[in-house]
């Protein structure tokens, strides 16, 4: 009798959806040519031919955060849709709410959180779906996005060219730091950690901020962008794996260009987490030609945002690697299974 293998906790293997989405989606898309860009893996937004411009198309659950749960499921919408050089228009969710837990009060704060984030981002919530729901202990969020950008500013992340390099912004673990922040603070109270301390690690939420909104479409603005992607679940390895398989390209990191901001170091030795693999929205991978790469962190660095060129982009053959901060090169390891989900 064989073995029945049973799915952990986190997204799929890489490897294991590819497999799906060829067996099962792929000849679907093919049959519609106005899909520009459908399921692929490292490609988080689909991209649909209206005519004059694309249509972006994104969905994303929130399944970590209950605090400001509305913010987060706006935003790492609002990422995946800048990320293809779209401005994001029309949201909408389906919130599903935990039996015997549910307020009015947390329906008011929830539909709160979207309204303001959405209209400070001229962003219309044109409806979605909300229930009560058995078996369900926090609440959970799927926000789905509607964006525009015209044929000539489509960025791809399947759009990397040997040879490129590879920026980013802020630093990583900066979502992280928030969730922990705001879902472990009796924990941190307990192990001798101060209010102050946790209210800089839930601040991070907006500062130094989820949102790339601005980084994104600033470097769009300026430049020729190859690709850009923003890492979530599995963190900035894992980001970074899935812009290479997108692109069928290997890639070279060096660790000791990664910002890992101080309030996530400090989690990160209490919680026993490996920072590059912990969900890391608010940075940013831009991939670009190298000649342009100095002149946009220069920009980037110009608009107080912090930015460094971490990496490049080689040969698939090359495979992808790190060089780590004592000089050694090693394989780079990424994993689907999301380092903040040891504690929960």
């Amino acid at each position: 009798m064989s073995e029945i293998k049973k799915f952990g906790l986190g997204k799929l293997k890489l490897e294991f959806l590819n497999e799906i989405i060829s067996t099962y989606i792929t000849d679907l898309e093919f049959n519609d040519e106005r899909v520009i860009v459908g399921s692929k893996v490292g490609e988080d937004a689909a991209v649909i031919d209206m005519g004059e411009n694309y249509l972006v198309a994104k969905t994303d659950p929130i399944t970590f955060a209950t605090d400001e749960i509305g913010f987060y499921a706006v935003h790492v919408n609002v990422n995946d849709v800048v990320c293809t050089g779209a401005t994001p228009k029309w949201f909408q969710s389906s919130i599903l709410l935990p039996e015997n837990k549910t307020s009015p009060e947390l329906v008011r704060s929830i539909f709160k959180d979207i309204h303001d984030t959405c209209h400070n981002l001229n962003i219309t919530v044109i409806g979605g779906h909300t229930e009560v729901t058995s078996g369900l202990d926090r609440p959970i969020i799927i926000g789905s996005l509607l964006g525009e950008v015209s044929k000539e500013k489509l960025v791809k992340s399947s759009g990397i060219s040997e040879g490129d390099a590879l920026i980013l912004t802020k630093g990583v673990f900066i979502e992280g730091t928030s969730i922990i922040g705001r879902e472990k603070g009796s924990f941190l109270r307990q192990k001798g950690y101060n209010d102050v301390f946790i209210e800089k690690c839930k601040k991070y939420l907006h500062n130094p901020g989820i949102s790339i909104m601005k980084e994104a479409l600033l470097a769009n603005s300026k430049f020729k962008i190859h690709a850009m992607h923003d890492p979530t679940e599995g963190g900035l390895t894992t980001g970074i794996a899935e812009l290479a398989i997108a692109s069928n390209l290997g890639v070279l990191i060096d660790e000791q260009k990664i910002n890992i901001l101080p309030e996530s170091k400090i989690l990160s030795k209490i919680f026993n987490l490996e920072p590059l693999g912990t969900i890391s929205s608010g940075s940013l991978l831009i991939a670009i030609d190298k000649p342009n790469s100095a002149e946009l962190v220069e920009l980037l660095r110009s608009e107080n945002i912090d930015a460094q060129i971490i990496g490049q982009f080689v040969k698939k053959e090359k495979g992808m690697r790190m060089k780590r901060l004592n000089g050694k090169l090693d394989s780079m390891h990424y994993s689907e299974f999301d380092e903040i989900l040891k504690i929960f």
